[in-house]
């Protein structure tokens, strides 16, 4: 799998804010003034989580968590005096945790979080929030009834550039916006299970990897080209824990139209791609058409999504090259177009003389930053389970429309596809005994 950008900007900001912990570490607050934080799932995307919360001094890493014990040798290193422990249940029974960040694999997000904010403790989650539509939902409702601070880990949604085109958006720079598209190059999919079993990693508990997941052998590759068939990242690929591309990337790009449109719950959703639905792995590239509803003021909107290199005919047709991902607003004056760090108004002579806006979205004093101070302080976040459950039900409700080979017709009050029961089994899953929300 290529590294996308993405990734490599993650990697590079956890690289950076590793070189300077040690550097900024007699600034800690007080041990009774710190947010006493828990992390489940160490290596990855939760080394990246835990380097930024280190770099925080209100903040502090009490207890650590992973069913691997080679990818938590860092964070262990790294916090001597903090616990740790295989399972995470455990570890949401320890005394004096304030808050916890989850960054397992999608499969296990949804029970670890409700457990912990069942525990009465703050969460922040990576994204997706879910691995299925419903528990999103119950996700989203169990963080509202126990009143805690929650974040999904959306960190681009801190950058300065989604603020910038926000506000173009919802000023009327380019009129009323009623399409817009997103897409990246990013694909994971294909391929049958691998016949037999081979022995398990050292360190590793398979058991609890699995989690809610249904049981099935180990296999890593034994031979080299085979490597990493489900650890330590392939495991997106396939349904039984991911949502390839759709499920990975869609909460990032699609987060843009959400927050500058104010969208909610589709009405529509409709899933093509290639391969046709394989009932182990996901599709080498998708595209997933929605319907929103109007809100307000606002007019309804269509919103594509494309992955693993499909994009929209709009930059064939007006010859825009070098946008492998990205976003476009297609509005009645005119179009926007932005990625994690770039913004251009279209067609450019239209827009010669366009005076910039003054900023009138504050800038984020961080995302991992924004979840500590609300925790300690009280307030809310801007990527909190609220927001972000109906972003994650809307990206996963396209990963069904796939599978189930239909167009959805969806009632989000009810929590209902109302025109087919073949959604049904990939709304919701059924965990492996043991296993509950």
């Amino acid at each position: 799998m290529r590294m996308n950008r993405r990734h490599f900007l993650m990697s590079a900001a956890a690289g950076a804010a590793g070189m300077t912990l040690r550097a900024d570490e007699k600034k800690k607050a007080p041990p009774s003034e710190r947010l006493r934080v828990g992390v489940i799932g160490v290596g990855g995307q939760g080394q990246f989580s835990w380097s930024q919360l280190h770099a925080i001094k209100e903040a502090e890493v009490v207890a650590l968590c992973d069913v691997h014990e080679q990818m938590a040798a860092k964070a262990r290193e790294t916090f001597p005096h903090a616990s740790f422990d295989a399972d995470f249940r455990k570890l949401l029974d320890r005394k004096g945790l304030d808050a916890v960040v989850v960054a397992t694999p999608d499969h296990t997000h949804a029970v670890a979080t409700v457990a912990a904010l069942k525990s009465g403790l703050h969460v922040y989650c990576e994204k997706p929030l879910t691995h299925d539509v419903f528990e999103a939902r119950t996700v989203a409702e169990t963080a509202k009834k126990m009143k805690r601070v929650t974040q999904m880990g959306t960190q681009i949604h801190a950058g300065d550039n989604y603020r910038r085109v926000v506000e173009l958006v919802q000023s009327g720079a380019i009129g009323t916006v009623g399409e817009v598209h997103a897409w990246v190059p990013t694909t994971y999919g294909g391929g049958d299970r691998p016949k037999g079993s081979e022995p398990v990693l050292p360190g590793l508990n398979w058991d609890l990897w699995l989690g809610t997941a249904p049981e099935r052998p180990f296999f890593h590759g034994a031979r080299p080209e085979q490597r990493g068939v489900y650890l330590p990242f392939n495991w997106r690929k396939w349904w039984d824990f991911g949502g390839g591309a759709l499920a990975d990337m869609a909460c990032h790009y699609v987060d843009l139209p959400f927050w500058a449109l104010k969208l909610r719950h589709p009405t529509r959703i409709h899933a093509e791609g290639s391969p046709k639905p394989h009932p182990e792995t996901a599709a080498f590239s998708t595209i997933v058409k929605y319907d929103f509803p109007a809100r307000g003021d606002l007019p309804a909107v269509n919103l594509t999504w494309y992955d693993g290199g499909k994009q929209p005919a709009y930059l064939k047709e007006h010859g825009i090259t070098g946008w492998n991902a990205g976003v476009l607003f297609v509005g009645s004056k005119g179009a926007l177009l932005a990625d994690y760090g770039r913004r251009k108004l279209l067609p450019e002579k239209d827009f010669a003389n366009f005076k910039a806006l003054e900023p009138f979205i504050a800038n984020s004093v961080g995302h991992h930053r924004e979840w500590v101070e609300a925790c300690r302080n009280g307030g809310t976040t801007t990527c909190n389970f609220d927001y972000s459950g109906a972003l994650t039900e809307a990206v996963l409700l396209g990963v069904v429309s796939y599978r189930c080979g239909e167009a959805l017709e969806w009632d989000a009050a009810k929590l209902k596809v109302t025109n087919t029961t073949a959604a049904d089994a990939f709304l919701r899953r059924e965990y492996r005994k043991g296993w509950s929300l």
